[in-house]
């Protein structure tokens, strides 16, 4: 019989990476950048998160006197810092230097996986494990913690209240980039840059410096969704290789949600619940059957795709000059 109750936690827990890479790729797309080496930030954003928790763990006497502000805000810090510079590099590189964006997102994608798994083969032999992981049991408990009254609400506390904070600062970021999208004059300029950046630039707009500038948040926001997959949906565990596909199904989450991040609040747990939905729904031992439920979110995209394209509405397309760079002799 199918669980409804435990279902929709694990969606949501599942979506949260979703939502934190979704909202970064939506903000950056929005300035006319196509960064496809969201997974890589998102796993760069994971590493350095672990490193520093790592570091700051190995200089404790004994984990019991652990600080608790110091155990969120140094793989925070460690973490945002990790994920600017890789969205920096990318601007350096499709900005300054004018490379070919998709090329540049795919690189800087490797870059990002063979970053993560060097780092984090090295703090898995530096910790002596016996295992090919890492456990930061205390530090994830303080980004794992539910809040103190959701146990004693029942259903609603198990369905609203059980998740970590990361999880509440995810739906408030996604809602305050759509608010500043689209009721901001920061907003306003942004996406004159994403549609047009030559008429943006003849007004007066600094398309390069809201370039960086977006980019740039975009990939700290997306770097969240790595340390929230560490930290709290794998209870503090570094495997390599173990983030999966989740990169990519948040770029897929841009294109669903028709590039408002309001929206991919919602669509990131409906992507979270078909991402294990295969779980769900009994197939006995036919793995063909199971696989096909994986497909679930990408045939779902691709639908969505299909029907926005139809549609020919302007605000359902992406920025007009999304993936193009911008060379100012030109204008």
């Amino acid at each position: 019989m199918f669980d409804l109750i435990s279902f929709i936690p694990r969606a949501v827990v599942q979506g949260i990476p979703l939502l934190f890479g979704s909202t970064g790729e939506t903000l950056t797309e929005k300035s006319g950048n196509l960064n496809l080496g969201i997974p890589g930030v998102m796993y760069i954003g994971g590493i350095c998160g672990v490193i520093g928790a790592f570091l700051y763990e190995q200089s404790l006497p004994s984990p019991a006197e652990i600080n608790g502000f110091l155990a969120v805000a140094i793989p925070l810090c460690t973490c945002l810092l990790g994920s600017l510079l890789a969205g920096f590099i990318y601007c350096f590189l499709t900005v300054t230097l004018r490379a070919n964006q998709n090329v540049t997102g795919l690189a800087l994608t490797t870059f990002g996986v063979g970053i993560g798994n060097f780092f984090g083969g090295s703090l898995i032999k530096l910790s002596g494990s016996a295992v090919p992981s890492i456990a930061l049991s205390a530090t994830s408990a303080y980004f794992h913690r539910p809040l103190p009254f959701a146990d004693k609400l029942g259903v609603f506390g198990k369905l609203f209240l059980s998740y970590g904070f990361l999880a509440y600062v995810a739906v408030a970021v996604a809602l305050i980039v759509s608010y500043v999208l689209r009721h901001t004059r920061l907003g306003l300029h942004l996406r004159a840059v994403g549609e047009n950046p030559n008429t943006a630039d003849a007004a007066g707009i600094n398309v390069g410096r809201y370039k960086y500038a977006a980019t740039c948040i975009g990939s700290m926001i997306a770097g969240l969704g790595g340390l929230y997959y560490v930290m709290d949906y794998a209870s503090g565990v570094w495997s390599n290789n173990a983030f999966g596909d989740r990169g990519w199904l948040a770029i897929a989450l841009v294109i669903f949600t028709v590039w408002r991040p309001n929206i991919g609040v919602l669509a990131s747990f409906l992507f979270g619940g078909l991402y294990i939905l295969h779980m769900y729904i009994p197939s006995g031992m036919n793995l063909a059957v199971k696989e096909l439920y994986k497909m679930l979110p990408y045939v779902v995209t691709i639908i969505v795709l299909i029907f926005t394209s139809l549609r020919n509405k302007r605000e359902s397309q992406p920025p007009a000059s999304l993936g193009l760079p911008y060379f100012r002799e030109e204008r």
